[in-house]
C-alpha cells in the first residue's frame, strides 16, 4: 500500500429494490467490485478489505487500500529469428526496425536479448507498460461487476434524455465513485460518476453530499436516516424485536427468511406493537402466523408455552414519536387477512378429507404417471407394504398406515393449503384430528413430509415413517421410470433430497428394510400397461442413485473416501447398519495390524482379478498344501471364520474387524514364501481358492483391500 492510496467508495442509487434478492445482489456487486479493482493490482485482495452496503435503494461498496495507479509490469514481446533481426555484425537490420515500429516499441539495444526457440535462436524485447488508472481499471471493474449481477429479472427503463432505455434490476438515478475525497471519472448504465446520493425518502429528503469515501457510511446515518449496512440494520431490527416481545413477557417469531425481507425493505428500522380480535386464535396458530408472516411482514408474539398472543410486531420505515396511526392502520389490514384466515378453516372444515379424494382424480400429477389420485393409490400400496415387511414388535400397524396414506394429500385441496402450500401436512393432520381420526393416523399425515429439508426432523412414529418412506419411494420410483433423472444442476422434482430423506429415515429409524426390497416394493406399483406414454422399471439406476447420495451424505459426517468407499463397495442393503460399520471400519483402521491386512487384501483382489473365476472358485483341497506357510494360512482362517461368523450374527460389526488381526502374520508369511502363479494348475487353483476364500472372509462388511493407502 502506498501513500497515495486511499479508501474508494462505489455507489448505485436505484429505486426500491426486490427484497429477496438485495442480500445476493449487495454481496454480488460489492464482491465483483473488489476483485475487479484486485485483478488489474489496484487494491488488495483480501475480501476483508471491502465493505459492503445495501439497502433497500442502494448497492455500494467501499474498498481499503486503493492506489490511483497500479504498479508497473514487466513484459516480453517475440520479435524475429536472431538471423533476420541481425546481420554479420550483430547490428539490428531494417527487418528488426520495421517490427519494432509496427509494435510501437522504441528502438532501444538495450532491451532486445536473444533467447533459444527450439532449433533457432529469437529475439526478444523486454519492456515496462505503466500501470493502468484507477479511472481505467474501475470503468472495467464497474461495468463487469454489473455484467455479472445475479439480476432475477431485468427492467428496461429510459434514460432522462428520452431516447436511450438501458437495463437493470431497478432504474439508477446516481453513480458515486469517490477516491478518498476526489470523484473519478467513470460512467455506467447512462450516468456519469459524481459524489450525490439521497437520504431517506420521508426522514431527509433531497440531495446528499458525500465528502469523502471514509464519512459515506456516518453522512447516511446522521444525515440522511439511512443505515447502508444490511448487517448493521438487521442487526437492529433483531435487537428491537427481542426488546419489544420482552416488554410484552413474550417471544417473537422470528424465522431467518423474514428477518432478511423486513430488512431489505427498511431502511431506518423502528418496531411497533399492534394486535387483533382474540377471537381469531381459534383458527390453527399456524394459519394466523403464516398469515401475518407472508402476507403483511409481521412478526407474531408467543407466550413461554409457545401459545400464539393476540398482539404482534411490525417493522416500519419509519421513526414517529406517535406511531398510533401506523398501528391502528396495520391492526385495520391485519383483521382483515385473518378474516380470510377464518373463513379457509371454516369453508373446509365443511368436507370430510376423505370426500375430496374423488377431486384428485382431475389433477395431473405428473404427464407421463396419470393424476393424483393415481398417486394416491400407488402411496397406500407402497406404504401398506413397507409397513408388512417390518417386524411386528416395531408396531406399524397396516390398517393405520394405509388410512394414513390414503388421507395424506387429501388437505392438497384445501382452501388453506391452496393459500398457504406451506402447511400441507399439517393442515391435513388439525382437519383429520378435527374429524375423529386416529391420533396415529393424523401424526402420520403431518409427519409424511419430513425430512422437508437439510437438517429437517424425520417422521418420529413408524406410521409416519412408513407413510413417508411410500411418499419418497413412489415420488422417486415414479419419475426415474418416466425418464425424469436428474442431472447436473437441474432437479425439479426434488429427487435428491428425497433419496437423503428415504436414507436417513432408514438409517435413523433404525428401520430393518433391506433397500433393494424397498426398491422393488416402490416399482411393483407402477403398472407399465397403465401410463402410455412409457415407464420403464429401472431399479439399478434408482439404487446406483440412492448410493451417491449416501455416500455424499457419509462424506459431510465426516468420513473419508476410503473409509466410505470400502463399505459401500459392497452395496449393502441394510441402511440401518451403515453407521455401525462406517464406526467399526474408522476403528479398524486405527489397529497396528489394519495397513497390513488391507494392504494383503488389495494384492490377493489382484490375483485373483487375473484368474480365471473357475480356479477362484473350486474347492479347497488340504492335501496340495504343501508349503508350511499355506498350510498356517489355513488353520488362520478355520479359526478365525467361526468368530467372524458369530460377531456377524450377533451384529459386531467392530468385533468382527477385530477378528481379523491374527491373520496378520499367517498373511504376511504366505506371500513371503509360496508362489502363487506357479506352473502346475492343480497346485495354483488351490492356493487361488484358499485366497479367494480369505478375501470372502475379510470382506464380509467392507472391502477391506479399498482400505489400502496409494
Amino acid at each position: 500500500m502506498s501513500a497515495s492510496s486511499a479508501p474508494l467508495l462505489v455507489e448505485l442509487l436505484t429505486e426500491e429494490l426486490p427484497p429477496k434478492a438485495l442480500p445476493m445482489l449487495g454481496r454480488a456487486f460489492a464482491q465483483g467490485i473488489h476483485e475487479g479493482l484486485a485483478t488489474r493490482q489496484l487494491a488488495p485482495s483480501d475480501p476483508q478489505a471491502r465493505q459492503v452496503f445495501a439497502s433497500p435503494r442502494r448497492l455500494g461498496v467501499l474498498v481499503a487500500g486503493v492506489e490511483p495507479v497500479a504498479p508497473e509490469r514487466s513484459y516480453e514481446q517475440k520479435l524475429v529469428p536472431a538471423s533476420v533481426g541481425l546481420d554479420a555484425q550483430g547490428e539490428p537490420t531494417a527487418a528488426l526496425h520495421k517490427k519494432l515500429d509496427a509494435l510501437g516499441l522504441a528502438h532501444d539495444p538495450a532491451r532486445i536479448v536473444r533467447q533459444q526457440d527450439g532449433r533457432q535462436q529469437i529475439l526478444l524485447y523486454r519492456g515496462v507498460r505503466p500501470g493502468i488508472t484507477l479511472a481505467e481499471g474501475l470503468q472495467a471493474a464497474l461495468q463487469e461487476a454489473i455484467d455479472r449481477l445475479p439480476i432475477p429479472k431485468m427492467m428496461r427503463y429510459q434514460l432522462a434524455d428520452g431516447q436511450t432505455s438501458v437495463q437493470f434490476v431497478r432504474p439508477v438515478h446516481r453513480l458515486i465513485a469517490l477516491h478518498g475525497a476526489q470523484t473519478v471519472a467513470v460512467h455506467a448504465l447512462g450516468l456519469a460518476a459524481g459524489r450525490q446520493t439521497a437520504g431517506h425518502r420521508f426522514h431527509a429528503p433531497g440531495e446528499l453530499l458525500i465528502d469523502h469515501a471514509l464519512t459515506y457510511e456516518q453522512q447516511l446515518y446522521q444525515q440522511g436516516k439511512v443505515i447502508a449496512s444490511f448487517e448493521q440494520r438487521r442487526a437492529r431490527i433483531v435487537e428491537q424485536l427481542q426488546a419489544a416481545a420482552a416488554g410484552l413477557g413474550a417471544r417473537a417469531v422470528m424465522p431467518e427468511a423474514l428477518v432478511e425481507e423486513v430488512t431489505a425493505l427498511v431502511e431506518w428500522p423502528a418496531v411497533y406493537e399492534s394486535g387483533f380480535d382474540s377471537a381469531f386464535l381459534q383458527v390453527p396458530q399456524s394459519c394466523l402466523i403464516l398469515t401475518m408472516q407472508q402476507n403483511q411482514k409481521y412478526f407474531a408474539l408467543q407466550d413461554e408455552a409457545g401459545r400464539l398472543r393476540n398482539r404482534f410486531l411490525l417493522v416500519s420505515n419509519i421513526e414517529t414519536a406517535d406511531p398510533a396511526a401506523i398501528v391502528a392502520g396495520n391492526a385495520r389490514v391485519v383483521r382483515a387477512r385473518l378474516a380470510d384466515a377464518r373463513f379457509f378453516f371454516d369453508q373446509d372444515r365443511q368436507h370430510r378429507l376423505e370426500t375430496r379424494l374423488g377431486g384428485a382424480a382431475n389433477v395431473v400429477y405428473h404427464h407421463a404417471l396419470g393424476s393424483q389420485l393415481q398417486r394416491i393409490e400407488r402411496l397406500i400400496a407402497i406404504a401398506g407394504r413397507i409397513a408388512g415387511e417390518l417386524p411386528a414388535a416395531l408396531g406399524a400397524d397396516q390398517n393405520a398406515v394405509t388410512r394414513a396414506a390414503l388421507l395424506a394429500k387429501a388437505d392438497l385441496g384445501t382452501l388453506m393449503v391452496g393459500e398457504f402450500p406451506q402447511l400441507q401436512g399439517e393442515m391435513g393432520a388439525i382437519y383429520a384430528r378435527g374429524e375423529g381420526e386416529d391420533e396415529a393416523v393424523a401424526t402420520a399425515i403431518e409427519e409424511h413430509y419430513r425430512p422437508r429439508f437439510a437438517g429437517d426432523a424425520i417422521p418420529q412414529t413408524i406410521i409416519g415413517a412408513c407413510v413417508a418412506l411410500g411418499d419418497k419411494m413412489e415420488a422417486l420410483a415414479g419419475l426415474f421410470g418416466a425418464g425424469e433423472r436428474p442431472s447436473g444442476d437441474r432437479d425439479p422434482y426434488a429427487l435428491r433430497r428425497n433419496a437423503l430423506g428415504v436414507l436417513r429415515i432408514l438409517g435413523e429409524k433404525s428401520l430393518p428394510l433391506p433397500l433393494q426390497r424397498l426398491i422393488a416394493l416402490a416399482f411393483d406399483a407402477f403398472a407399465p400397461t397403465d401410463f402410455p406414454r412409457g415407464f420403464e422399471r429401472c431399479p439399478d439406476e434408482l439404487e446406483q442413485f440412492l448410493f451417491e447420495r449416501l455416500r455424499g451424505m457419509l462424506q459431510e459426517q465426516g468420513y473419508g473416501v476410503r473409509e466410505v468407499d470400502a463399505v459401500l463397495s459392497l452395496r449393502p442393503g441394510r441402511i440401518d447398519r451403515i453407521g455401525a460399520r462406517m464406526a467399526a471400519v474408522r476403528a479398524f483402521m486405527q489397529l497396528p495390524q489394519a495397513e497390513n491386512l488391507a494392504a494383503a487384501n488389495k494384492r490377493i483382489a489382484n490375483l485373483l482379478r487375473k484368474s480365471a473365476p473357475a480356479s477362484v472358485a473350486g474347492d479347497l483341497r488340504p492335501e496340495l498344501l504343501l508349503e508350511p506357510a499355506e498350510r498356517e494360512l489355513a488353520a488362520a482362517y478355520e479359526a478365525v471364520a467361526p468368530k467372524i461368523d458369530a460377531a456377524l450374527a450377533a451384529g459386531d460389526d467392530a468385533g468382527l474387524l477385530r477378528a481379523l488381526t491374527p491373520l496378520k502374520q499367517p498373511v504376511d508369511r504366505f506371500f513371503d514364501e509360496v508362489m502363487v502363479m506357479v506352473d502346475e494348475p492343480e497346485l495354483r487353483a488351490n492356493r487361488l481358492a484358499l485366497l479367494g476364500r480369505l478375501r470372502a472372509l475379510m470382506n464380509r462388511i467392507a472391502d477391506i483391500s479399498l482400505l489400502a493407502a496409494g
